[in-house]
């Protein structure tokens, strides 16, 4: 017993060595598209609407995709540093920054005509003037984004954060000031707030670059750009697309529910509210997301090592993480139900109608704290396609339909769209504690061990030097 507490602990301070400074890092991140809609908020209520819509539509058909490519690294780069294939980590990196790069470029196009779209989708025709306005900005973040998630992917598998936690800090600091000269200094508005997120995602993307190149802890994982990251596309595809699936499949859902408010009376009412209440729950998640995303890496680690009891003491010490986060966030929204509207707009009817949703809003916090703790168990363990079906299921069959219901057929208005949440949630938490209590963990190193030896190319089968250093 006592050398199963002892265990225990140990691991609980591995992953809260590693949770602690992603939070920062994960919140850090989040903060800018969330600052610069409080600096728009302040400025006019149809400013603020257009640019909760445009943020709405760049998640779902943008950030939401590169963070979902990215999230394969969880278990390629992740494995493969537990198995000691240290080269391995840096060629899987480049292989998806090659491959986010080029889905990123039909993206920018879907953004450049975004008003149609979303007059087609039966949104207000000056809203969604807004909207395509404020999107078109902020195109140069797009591959700046995908690249910046590859980079933390690789550096948090290696158990490399507080050089993230550093450069996302600055960054974060620093588009406080961008936003302030952009949108109220020189007057840009909408369009300066995009602008800045642009800035803020280039500079963040460059510091970590720089310290990659320079520090001599990635000296083993990263030897230059080679050749042998254009090979093996297809394996990394069969991992990216599901994971990509699963996250957008739930991130989706957020994002349906700001238009889905667009069609309820009082449009732009709700459309700010429902915005505002999707980021809040957008930056709650990060901290869980960051417990998530440590428990993935260490997870991942211990199944690339051939450690199956360690792996599955990493779950459960994941899990109980986020329950406590979970229950923190919890009462913290409870308590500040009554000025948290304050701090994203004046407007009377939007506070008071913030304070209504709050109690389902706090709720749905707590349980997604755990669901997210099992979304990095399943990148961990490279789950992703049981993942995509999880998610299809619970939002898809079971939480857009009631919330519809409940929002348009028994007219509880936002309160009823958050409610659909909260049951897809509940429901996402109990399928994947199923799959994680079935689960063999002796398989599962196997499994991992098989990924890693298929991701290599072996030296003979390439002509002339592996890799080309930069």
């Amino acid at each position: 017993m006592a050398i199963w507490r002892k265990e225990i602990v140990e691991e609980a301070k591995k992953q809260l060595w590693l949770a602690g400074p992603m939070i920062f890092v994960c919140v850090f991140q989040y903060s800018l598209q969330m600052v610069s809609l409080i600096f728009v908020g302040h400025l006019d209520e149809l400013l603020l609407a257009g640019a909760a819509m445009a943020i709405s539509f760049v998640n779902v058909t943008g950030f939401n995709v590169v963070m979902g490519m990215s999230s394969a690294l969880d278990t390629f780069c992740g494995q493969a540093y537990g198995a000691k294939q240290y080269h391995m980590v840096g060629i899987h990196t480049q292989r998806a920054m090659l491959v986010t790069t080029l889905v990123t470029i039909p993206i920018c196009i879907i953004w450049a005509n975004l008003r149609p779209i979303l007059i087609v989708l039966h949104q207000d025709k000056t809203i969604a003037a807004q909207a395509e306005l404020f999107a078109r900005y902020m195109i140069p973040s797009l591959s700046a984004n995908g690249l910046l998630r590859c980079i933390v992917k690789f550096l948090q598998t290696q158990n490399i954060v507080f050089p993230m936690v550093l450069a996302s800090g600055l960054t974060s600091l620093a588009h406080v000031l961008v936003c302030w000269v952009l949108v109220l200094k020189f007057g840009l508005g909408l369009k300066g707030a995009a602008i800045a997120i642009g800035i803020s995602n280039w500079l963040n993307m460059v510091l970590l670059a720089l310290y990659i190149l320079f520090s001599s802890s990635c000296k083993n994982t990263w030897t230059g750009f080679s050749r042998e990251s254009l090979h093996n596309i297809p394996q990394f595809l069969r991992l990216a697309f599901p994971s990509t699936v699963m996250v957008c499949l739930e991130t989706w859902t957020f994002e349906l529910m700001v238009l889905l408010s667009g069609a309820l009376p009082n449009p732009k009412l709700q459309t700010s509210v429902l915005s505002i209440c999707l980021n809040t729950t957008g930056m709650f998640w990060m901290i869980p997301f960051g417990v998530s995303a440590a428990g993935s890496t260490r997870i991942s680690n211990e199944l690339g090592a051939g450690c199956p009891e360690a792996a599955y003491l990493a779950v459960k010490v994941t899990l109980f993480m986020a329950f406590i986060v979970g229950l923190l966030e919890f009462t913290f929204l409870m308590l500040v139900r009554n000025v948290w509207g304050r701090a994203f707009t004046n407007i009377h009817e939007v506070v008071r109608y913030v304070t209504i949703m709050m109690p389902i809003l706090a709720s749905s916090a707590f349980v997604d704290s755990i669901q997210t703790a099992f979304q990095g168990v399943a990148r961990g363990c490279g789950w992703q396609k049981l993942g995509a079906f999880v998610n299809l299921g619970s939002y898809y069959l079971v939480g857009v339909p009631l919330a519809v219901v409940f929002a348009f057929v028994l007219h509880m208005d936002g309160r009823g769209l958050f409610l659909g949440i909260l049951l897809a949630l509940t429901v996402q938490v109990v399928c994947f504690l199923v799959v994680t209590l079935r689960t063999n963990w002796e398989k599962e190193a196997k499994k991992a061990a098989i990924r890693v030896r298929d991701s290599g190319v072996r030296v003979d089968t390439l002509s002339g030097d592996q890799n080309v250093t930069l």
